[in-house]
């Protein structure tokens, strides 16, 4: 009989049984001999009944099996039947949520919340392009990071929705041609806090796609570069930083990468762009094409040696209106330098969220918008 404990999962009744059959005891006979009701044993055997402690205590000392035979053989059964009901249910859903972020992407409208495991998943292979969750999605990422821990799934969720956001984002045709041109109209708004309200519209016409989409929590991404079909780059950015200087360094950083044609055949996803962890050499060439961009280094170092350490706001303004540019992006400047302590200046670090998303397609900040 251990034998087949081990083997299978069966009511305890069905033992029970075999133990009656061996015997040559009735039912009716073994409940005189336990002290109970025949109804009792019947039900028991049929498994309409379970076995409590009471009742095997009297079938271990009838049988001569102990009682922690017939408790064992219970918990075995109950178990399983609790498993055959919800244990794949459950094994999927903590698979699903393990591997990609299912609580915000439902949060932020991304997928629907559904209880229904089948729904839930087959939501997120659609999201993911893929038709298993065993399979890795196609579209990954170019970050150059030490190790990819918990968040990298964040970001690769917050790809593929920036991808899935672009397609709505209107644009005309890509022309290399137009680029000169949008630097020219892009370095003209950058005097005025409000002049980020016009950057949608002057990528569109020069044939690139841009949106907002909001980060996710621990989501270090600054902006991405990629491009549809390998004819219309796309530029989306988190705004996580809701700075003046950070935006506009980001911006720049992005259209750095279209130039030199990058995120054309992998995306590229900038995580903390003025972070001090090494860079490669794509990403330190960007970097340094947005400074120059802003302002020309030839320009900052000159004002640097005639003011540094004393970077009054006199200072500060007079040489920012010079360069045509925001105060904040002097500020911006040289903290990154290390010129100038973080605290330094910061009313000068303006907001600018609030003038991109009303112009540009965004996904957050309390905008949800539905894509296909």
């Amino acid at each position: 009989m251990g034998a087949r404990i081990a083997a299978e999962v069966f009511p305890p009744g069905e033992f029970l049984k075999d133990e009656l059959e061996a015997r040559g005891w009735t039912q009716a006979e073994f409940a005189e001999i336990i002290g109970k009701d025949t109804r009792l044993v019947s039900e028991v055997m049929s498994g309409k009944r379970i076995v409590t402690p009471e009742t095997a205590v009297a079938l271990g000392q009838a049988l001569g099996t102990g009682p922690e035979l017939w408790m064992n053989l219970e918990s075995q059964y109950q178990l399983s039947k609790v498993r055959s009901s919800g244990e794949n249910s459950i094994e999927r859903k903590a698979k699903l949520h393990s591997k990609f972020p299912v609580r915000e992407m439902v949060k932020r409208g991304w997928i629907e919340a559904s209880k229904n495991i089948d729904i839930l998943e087959a939501q997120l292979l659609a999201f993911f392009g893929i038709s298993s969750i065993d399979e890795t999605p196609a579209f990954s990422h170019a970050a150059k990071k030490q190790s990819y821990d918990d968040t990298s799934t964040l970001q690769i969720a917050w790809l593929f929705r920036a991808r899935a956001l672009s397609r709505a984002a209107p644009a005309q045709k890509f022309s290399e041609s137009k680029l000169k041109q949008v630097f020219e109209d892009l370095k003209e708004l950058t005097e005025f806090v409000d002049g980020a309200r016009s950057v949608a519209s002057i990528l569109g016409n020069a044939g690139i796609r841009f949106v907002v989409l909001e980060s996710l929590p621990g989501c270090k991404i600054d902006g991405a570069c990629f491009w549809l079909d390998k004819s219309s780059p796309v530029i989306a950015m988190s705004l996580r930083f809701d700075r003046v200087d950070n935006f506009w360094h980001t911006l720049f950083h992005e259209l750095d990468h279209i130039v030199h044609r990058e995120g054309m055949t992998e995306p590229i996803l900038d995580i903390d762009i003025q972070s001090d962890e090494e860079k490669p050499a794509n990403e330190i060439r960007a970097n340094e094409a947005a400074a120059e961009s802003l302002i020309p280094r030839a320009d900052l170092e000159g004002f640097i040696a005639r003011v540094s350490p004393m970077f009054s706001d006199e200072s500060i303004v007079g040489f920012a209106r010079r360069m045509r540019v925001h105060p904040g992006i002097v500020v911006g400047q040289l903290q990154n330098r290390r010129l100038l302590p973080w605290s330094f200046h910061r009313k000068k670090l303006e907001k600018v969220r609030e003038f991109v998303v009303g112009s540009a397609l965004t996904d957050g900040f309390g905008r949800m918008i539905e894509v296909s």
